[in-house]
């Protein structure tokens, strides 16, 4: 009987053989075949990835610019990935950030999906509110390809659980046809201080009638770039409020009313005043993420009269002229079905493709900040817009500077404290010492 089986076997084998044309090689995976033939490894390498199948869902915000580049993502990951499906969901910022915190706290992950992206400054927010919500991610990307500063927001106790997405690595954008009217050439802005670009601003006035910058005095932006290129930050490295007694804090505020004071600024309200005030020429300078590239290209007839230098640095010890400002980054929801195809997803893209990263750069703006693709051509091109300048190769190279700090849990709760005592600083109706104690108070009573 055992010889009759055996038989049996043999020629089930042989028919199957026959019926797949003779060869077995499509169902070898890499490991399986010899390492000399490269093309044969190719080839199964190709099948090995068409067998993976499922869905991934992703939830993100701005379709122009998040939401096309996923788009994006999912176009390369599927065309080499048939059997996996990809669905982007755009959903506003507020509502995405609400769905997720209700959905965590009442710890439902039906519903939630694979991948989510959280604005940096909220990373620490949604670590530590929801712990075991998110997928550790260390050692399975390799973050050490990744800008230091963005690795360190969404690291807790030593595990990193997030893919570092954009960067917000900051610039001073300005006229070069206001500047040199003025009198300043290139080398002349950068290196300088916050104290330097106010006298510069004060030159240009003089000289060109313009303003230096477009300044919204209830605005926390500047504030942020000023504070992180410091180093320091509204929190102290445990998460503590670190205002009444930060001499960065300090010196930043008094920065803000030196600005406001020197007659070197358009005020303007809210984002489409403020884009308005250089698009129109009013202004000469913009000082903030490179994320504002976008916007300053929207007025072609300016073509060719923009450069960029590095940010001013605070007047104290310790301050570099370089910073960030915003950005945000991915992250996989622990449990969900479809987990490890997200985090194979992102590590393949976001984690591994410079193709991908040279388009989103040309096409959105968006510069990454995972360091292998910043040798790319796309980094390394002359802009026209900028008077031939290789912008992207500046930020590249001021991104490697930006220190890296912890935001706390409450960024956007600080900024509100803070600025709810500026006007009274502007008017100087109190001293910035007693400003500071004020609203560490103020914060202290909202959050505790």
């Amino acid at each position: 009987m055992k010889k009759v089986l055996s038989l049996l076997l043999a020629v089930l084998m042989i028919l199957s053989l026959a019926a797949c044309g003779g060869s077995t090689e499509k169902s070898k995976t890499v490991a399986d075949e010899p390492k000399t033939d490269v093309s044969k490894g190719q080839e199964d390498t190709k099948e090995t990835l068409a067998e993976k199948s499922g869905k991934i869902t992703i939830w993100a915000w701005d379709p122009n610019f998040n939401i096309a580049i996923m788009n994006y993502a999912k176009e390369l990951y599927t065309k080499d990935n048939p059997n996996v499906e990809i669905e982007v969901v755009d959903i506003a910022k507020g509502d995405l950030e609400q769905k997720l915190h209700t959905n965590l706290a009442s710890g439902v992950i039906d519903g939630l999906p694979e991948i989510t992206l959280i604005e940096d400054y909220n990373a620490q927010k949604y670590l530590q509110s929801y712990p075991g919500s998110f997928t550790d991610l260390t050692g399975k990307i390799n973050h050490n390809d990744f800008a230091e500063y963005k690795v360190s927001l969404m690291t807790l106790d030593g595990k990193v659980y997030g893919v570092p997405f954009d960067s917000g690595v900051a610039g001073f954008f300005y006229r070069s046809d206001y500047l040199e009217q003025a009198g300043y050439k290139h080398e002349d802005l950068v290196n300088i201080t916050w104290d330097d670009f106010i006298e510069i601003g004060k030159n240009v006035k003089q000289k060109t009638g313009k303003a230096m910058l477009a300044f919204d005095l209830n605005d926390g932006g500047l504030m942020r770039i000023m504070m992180q290129s410091a180093g320091k930050w509204y929190f102290d490295d445990n998460g503590n409020i670190n205002i009444a007694n930060n001499d960065v804090i300090k010196e930043a505020v008094k920065t803000y009313k030196a600005i406001a004071d020197s007659g070197i600024i358009k005020q303007t309200s809210g984002w489409d005043e403020w884009v308005a005030a250089f698009n129109a020429g009013d202004s000469a300078s913009v000082i903030t993420g490179v994320w504002i590239i976008g916007s300053i290209k929207a007025e072609e007839s300016q073509s060719g009269k923009w450069k960029v230098a590095p940010i001013p640095r605070l007047n104290i010890s310790g301050s570099v002229n370089a910073s960030n400002l915003g950005g945000s980054s991915w992250y996989v929801i622990e449990k969900t079905k479809g987990k490890d195809l997200a985090i194979d997803f992102l590590n393949t893209i976001y984690g591994g493709n410079n193709e991908f990263y040279q388009k989103i750069l040309v096409d959105q703006g968006a510069v990454g900040t995972y360091k292998p693709a910043q040798s790319g051509a796309s980094y390394a091109s002359e802009d026209a817009f900028f008077g031939g300048q290789k912008v992207y190769t500046d930020f590249s190279e001021w991104m490697k500077s930006i220190p890296a700090i912890n935001y706390g849990l409450y960024t956007y709760e600080a900024d509100s404290a803070i600025f709810t005592v500026m006007p009274e600083v502007y008017s100087g109706s109190i001293s910035i010492d007693e400003a500071l104690k004020k609203a560490e108070e103020q914060l202290k009573n909202q959050i505790n």
